[in-house]
């Protein structure tokens, strides 16, 4: 199985600290989060990586270079010019990614989510993707999508778990089918593949962190250096 992980994005919200470096390599409990993502994966048995890049992407191609060092295979999909969000990242890389269903993770989350537990499962037929829920953060109470008890995502419903889509996922290439358009988010695909009843999710209540706010970033550091 390949795996692509997200981080072209500008990190507008994380300013000043992605002014000079990319959100996605910054520091978290002394080691990039990048670098937490693709040793997680390897451990998880996940050893062809595609990581898209835009904003000071040549930073994050110098310090994680083929992916050796990881024990890794490391493709990069550029986004010259402006990034093309997370859905038009990810349509762009698909030739990169082969034609199975792959694992995407999101490269400003923290999360201590078992990957092997998303990595072993097979989408059942018709399921577009999985998705890693959590419970809805105080930054995001209205949440995403409800998880029904047979494990569909739907928006809308008045039954079901409120949650949040965690930046994990297991997709199949088939969700983007149609998405003609250059930059549009994931979210898009994701509703709409809802709507048809095939998306399905997989809660997670263990640590979860999305790093989009200075505060969020010196909180989670200040909490893991606590933790040691």
């Amino acid at each position: 199985m390949r795996a692509m992980l997200l981080a072209a994005g500008l990190g507008t919200r994380l300013r000043p600290l992605t002014l000079s470096t990319p959100k996605p390599l910054l520091p978290v409990g002394g080691k990039p989060m990048l670098v937490w993502h693709i040793e997680r994966l390897v451990a998880a048995g996940v050893r062809e990586i595609v990581i898209n890049v835009s904003w000071l992407g040549e930073q994050i191609e110098a310090a994680l270079g083929d992916g050796a060092a990881f024990g890794a295979t490391i493709r990069y999909s550029r986004e010259p010019g402006a990034p093309l969000d997370t859905g038009g990242g990810i349509r762009r890389a698909l030739p990169l990614l082969g034609d199975e269903p792959f694992v995407v993770v999101s490269g400003d989350i923290w999360c201590d989510f078992p990957l092997p537990d998303l990595i072993g499962r097979t989408l059942a037929e018709g399921t577009l993707a999985q998705l890693v829920v959590v419970p809805n953060p105080p930054q995001h109470p209205e949440g995403d999508f409800r998880l029904q008890q047979d494990a569909r995502l739907e928006r809308g419903a008045q039954t079901g778990m409120p949650c949040t889509y965690s930046g994990i996922g297991l997709l199949s290439p088939r969700l983007l089918e149609g998405w003609d358009e250059e930059v549009f988010a994931l979210r898009d695909p994701f509703r709409a593949a809802a709507a048809l009843g095939a998306l399905h999710g997989l809660c997670w209540q263990g640590d979860w962190e999305d790093v989009g706010t200075p505060e969020r970033y010196e909180a989670l550091n200040r909490r893991l250096a606590a933790a040691g």
